[in-house]
């Protein structure tokens, strides 16, 4: 669904376009109450149209919009207007971490300052029982007053969170919402447990924040591979480069914090790991 500017989903008027992918279209638009830009993420009408799956969505996106962190983009409001499903979250105006990296690795202080802050940021959120399940580069926004993270869209609640006997997906993704064996997520970031479909918790966050370090350190990512089963091959079975091989200033703190992401026992989808 491509909505034409001057549309209105509710009291958010749609002003421009600020991009589209698998799990909805997101917009530029003006709160008319509080008069206020924000950002509208349309979600696809598949994954809003059972509404077991509605109800379930909305309370949990109630518990991601309860984030109060400097460094989380802040959830207002979803909401649902003539058939469309709708998130509404802050705007963050500044560069994605993606396409900084595109220019290379990022400085040394920089790369420890926006590591701080995500895990400050996922830190809060694990807290509050909310796990992010699609931690990236596209994910981390670089404002003038430091780092966001973004995009709770497959984030899920813990048990102990949600206070009953299953976990869902926020429906914002492409693939199954629910059911043992569905893949959520972005490959390269992925932890083994997630690659086999099995439950992610925040350990699960943590290998990707492992592999978002990496790619700061050194501008390239830590597993790759030429197709995907390759690339998963990869992240089941081998050791990154030394961050130091790559970047020879590197203080071996940093490898030391990297490594720990990624614990491994001999068959890496048994893997026990620890916060």
């Amino acid at each position: 669904m491509t909505l034409a500017l001057g549309t209105r989903l509710g009291p958010y008027e749609i002003l421009a376009p600020l991009g589209a992918g698998g799990m909805g279209e997101v917009y530029r638009a003006r709160d008319t109450r509080l008069d206020r830009s924000v950002a509208v993420k349309v979600l696809p009408s598949h994954l809003t149209s059972d509404t077991d799956l509605r109800a379930r969505f909305e309370r949990e996106a109630k518990a991601v919009s309860s984030l109060n962190h400097p460094h989380i983009c802040t959830l207002h409001d979803v909401g649902r207007h003539e058939g469309t499903d709708y998130l509404v979250m802050e705007l963050v105006e500044g560069e994605a971490l993606a396409d900084r990296l595109k220019k290379g690795a990022l400085p040394l202080d920089q790369t420890l300052r926006i590591a701080i802050e995500i895990a400050d940021a996922l830190d809060k959120a694990h807290r509050q029982g909310v796990i992010h399940r699609d931690l990236k580069p596209g994910n981390v926004m670089l404002t003038k007053v430091g780092s966001k993270l973004m995009d709770f869209g497959l984030a899920k609640l813990s048990l102990a969170a949600e206070g009953v006997g299953t976990i869902s997906a926020l429906p914002t993704a492409s693939a199954p919402l629910t059911g043992r064996g569905a893949i959520l997520g972005t490959v390269p970031y992925m932890a083994p447990e997630q690659l086999e479909g099995k439950e992610a918790d925040a350990r699960s966050d943590l290998w990707a924040f492992g592999c978002l370090l990496y790619e700061m350190a050194t501008g390239r990512r830590a597993f790759e591979g030429k197709s995907q089963a390759s690339l998963i091959s990869a992240i089941m079975d081998k050791e990154p480069p030394p961050i130091s091989q790559l970047q020879p200033l590197t203080p071996p703190s940093l490898e030391r914090l990297v490594k720990a992401a990624w614990p491994r026992t001999p068959t890496t989808a048994s893997r026990s790991r620890t916060t």
